[in-house]
């Protein structure tokens, strides 16, 4: 055998062994592969650059190691000459046959292993020394990643029969280092507390435990330096800098100490704002979505905003690409810039095709309906808008994106993407309260939103209480016509009984079923009618107040009640669950109709108006109002009186225990007179709610969507027929709720104090209520 002496220089830095002596060149008459146990020849005949009948030499035996060792495969490859014949013998390296994780309890081990096999380790492939050092610094990134520095990682390779090797990695996580102080070098115009405000990473507070916000991440820091350069930005310093950023370590590994050093420059104001480019929208109303005005401080995020809503009005128009950019002319010596934006609208855009992915379970027509950009047609920015609205508004998705590609090989093509995460639409909702007259309120129901994937509605209802009990079945399809027109049913019967309440003593026993339509009349508008019949059985006690008997005596025990209804809703919110901005206002009006016994009518009208004070605070103003009275010589029936208090009123008063109280005397045999049910509320013809809630953030977690806290004033009162009308006979209240969408499902508390209770009100503080989720 005569091998390659030439691979000794040539080859050296692959670490391969070769023989001392070189070889003549000459043909190969034949290859013969030596060593492998597990790869197959082929796979050297592969990328071996020489086959049968190439003349080989020094050069190309040399070409030919360093081909077969790149593979990766082998840990030694040698070449030598047999009478012609060319021998390849090689080394192969094991394969990983298993890879264990113990210890990890702060990341699932699937996830540890993804990061793995993406830096080349994982089962199956070919084992390399060289790689557990890698490994090892891999698994630590993730960790340091948490904010655990003190990890450490025992690394154990295990021989195994047929050239494999388990490997196992053996984790002690350690602590989380905690943030143990911030420090910011180089501001002089805001305290250092303010700036700290903007940003997520702190020393440890109260919800610290909860939000983490005192353990390090670099994605934070970094999150919380571009809050800080807005902060300054949006107040006009605009040659803010940010000179260097330090995160020292304390040699224990559990403290961390972070230093900003920034440069805050001086303050600019606007001196200018001009329009230049192709403005097929007319100056003056680009200059209307500006919001801003020369002489003002410059505010990067007033500039920001006023190019997107330029940028919204031209795709309003169709300009889907419109390009807008605000340049700034600079004046450092009065410490001014004037800006100029410049408008490129592009081409006229159109929809290609509309493509909706995500909804396994929702079909597509369901999803299609609701959209207002269709196929075929003009694109339009506010369409594709509202109809990611219109998708948010049905509850069925946890997210709704909508994207508008450019359709490939077009310049004047869009294709809208639909992307949904659908979430589960079954609900059992569990409520419980507790009252000092009406002792454990439970309430529950089941209902599914979206059977089948229809976008249909079905309900079933259990409400008990000592006054109450409700059974009902509701079902709604809100596209029984293609113009989408809703029709409903509801079925129900209830007994209310509030022998034990706050309010008159009497039973009634109801028995009804009716019908409802919704027709929409605009994107925001809607109107609603209906008519239902309702079988009721009254009876009155000696207890009950005379109105009560009175009624019962003239009117029977026994009516039928043919109902209809009436009302107009305009909804313009940005969400259902937890809206931010928008309006929503109702009118509606129901009736007792002739064919019945009982004839009446009841109007009320309610507006619920949210305003973004900022980011994160939001305002809600909620009033309602309420009239009613009889028909055809008739009253108003005491049952349908409104009333007030409690939960979706006046907060921190008892359930319908607010307004006119019944005064009925008896004279006894003695001469003396004894006063009935005094305290017993019997409701009115007319009410007035008027509620002021501050929607705020949860300190410390402000960027966690599931959790909302409020500060409420609210106001109510109830007047009966006869009453003059007296703001001072308002009750009110103030006190905190707290709103959590938790892993069970929502969850609602509150505590109200009453502000002005007089005797005889009956007060009831605290309330929750929770729902889950299936």
């Amino acid at each position: 055998m005569k091998p390659t002496s030439i691979s000794l220089a040539l080859l050296a830095a692959f670490g391969l062994s070769l023989p001392a002596q070189a070889f003549e060149s000459f043909v190969i008459k034949d290859i013969r592969v030596e060593g492998i146990q597990r790869t197959e020849a082929g796979t050297v005949f592969n990328y071996l650059p020489v086959k049968v009948g190439d003349r080989v030499d020094d050069e190309k035996a040399a070409a030919a190691i360093k081909a077969l060792f790149a593979t990766g495969f082998y840990s030694d490859v040698r070449i030598e000459a047999d009478k012609g014949v060319l021998v390849v013998s090689v080394d192969e390296r094991p394969i990983i046959a298993n890879i264990q994780i113990e210890g990890a309890k702060e990341f699932e081990s699937d996830q540890l292993l993804k990061a793995l096999r993406e830096n080349g380790l994982a089962e199956s492939r070919t084992f390399d020394q060289a790689m557990l050092g890698a490994a090892e610094q891999e698994l630590k990134k993730q960790y340091y990643s948490r904010g655990k520095y003190s990890v450490r990682v025992k690394t154990t390779v295990t021989r195994l029969e047929r050239n494999r090797v388990g490997v196992a990695f053996d984790i002690s996580e350690g602590l989380v280092a905690t943030i143990k102080q911030i420090n910011l070098v180089g501001n002089e115009k805001y305290a250092e507390k303010e700036l700290k405000d903007t940003f997520q990473l702190n020393s440890g507070g109260w919800f610290s435990w909860f939000s983490k916000s005192d353990q390090y991440s670099k994605p934070k820091l970094q999150a919380d330096i571009e809050a800080l350069r807005s902060f300054y930005l949006d107040n006009g310093y605009l040659e803010f800098n940010i000179d260097s950023q330090q995160v020292a370590l304390s040699d224990d590994k559990k403290d961390m100490f972070l230093t900003v050093n920034l440069s805050e420059g001086q303050q600019y104001r606007i001196s200018d704002l001009k329009f230049a480019g192709d403005l097929i929208v007319p100056e003056e109303t680009l200059r209307k979505l500006l919001d801003i005005t020369p002489g003002e401080v410059f505010s990067r995020s007033k500039i920001n905003a006023a190019t997107t809503r330029i940028s919204d009005r031209l795709a309003d128009e169709g300009y889907a690409f419109a390009n807008v950019n605000a340049v700034p002319e600079v004046n450092k010596e009065k410490f001014e810039a004037a800006f100029t934006f410049y408008v490129d609208p592009g081409k006229k855009t159109y929809v290609r095709r509309v493509n909706i992915s995500g909804n396994s379970r929702t079909r597509d027509e369901v999803i299609r309906r609701e959209l207002r950009q269709l196929e075929a047609a003009p694109y339009a920015g506010w369409k594709v808008k509202r109809s990611k609205e219109r998708l948010d508004l049905l509850g069925y998705f946890t997210e709704v994106n909508i994207d508008t590609p450019l359709v490939a090989d077009s310049t004047d093509q869009v294709d809208v993407n639909v992307s949904v995460t659908e979430k589960q639409t079954g609900n059992i909702q569990v409520g419980a309260g507790y009252s000092q007259s009406d002792g454990m309120v439970l309430s529950g129901s089941i209902a599914q939103a979206n059977i089948f994937g229809s976008g249909k509605y079905l309900k079933l209802e259990l409400n008990t209480s000592k006054s109450t009990r409700v059974y009902a079945a509701s079902f709604t399809n809100p596209y029984a016509t293609p113009d989408g027109v809703a029709r409903g049913f509801d079925i129900y019967k209830r007994r209310y009984e509030p022998s034990n309440n706050v309010v008159g003593t009497y039973s009634n026993d109801t028995l009804g079923a009716g019908l409802r339509w919704s027709v929409p009349v605009s994107e925001y508008d809607g109107v609603n009618f209906g008519l239902s019949a309702e079988r009721s059985k009254l009876t009155v006690y000696g207890n009950s107040p005379r109105e009560y008997k009175n009624f019962v005596n003239k009117y029977g025990d026994r009516n039928l009640t043919l109902l209809g209804t009436v009302g107009w809703a305009r909804d313009t919110r940005d969400s259902a669950l937890f809206p931010t901005r928008g309006k929503l206002m109702t009118v509606s009006g129901e009736a007792g109709l002739p064919g019945g016994d009982i004839k009446y009518y009841k109007l009320t009208a309610q507006q619920q108006w949210f305003v973004p004070l900022n980011k994160t605070f939001t305002f809600l103003w909620n009033v309602e109002a309420g009239y009613g009275g009889g028909l055809g010589g008739q009253k108003l029936p005491f049952y349908s009186n409104f009333f007030a208090g409690g939960v979706g009123s006046v907060r921190g008063y008892d359930s319908s225990s607010l307004g006119p109280r019944t005064v009925d005397t008896v004279r006894n045999a003695d001469g003396t007179v004894t006063t009935l049910n005094a305290s017993d509320a019997t409701g009115g013809n007319r009410r007035l709610v008027n509620n002021f809630e501050l929607l705020l953030p949860v300190p410390g977690m402000k960027t966690d969507k599931s959790v909302r806290l409020s500060a409420f004033v609210d106001g109510g009162a109830v007047w009966g027929e006869g009453d003059k009308l007296r703001f001072n006979d308002m009750r009110y209240s103030a006190g905190l709720a707290f709103s959590w969408i938790a892993p069970v499902g929502p969850m609602k508390f509150s505590y109200a104090k009453p502000l002005n209770n007089k005797p005889g009100d009956k007060i009831d503080r605290f309330q929750f209520s929770l729902g889950q989720i299936f």
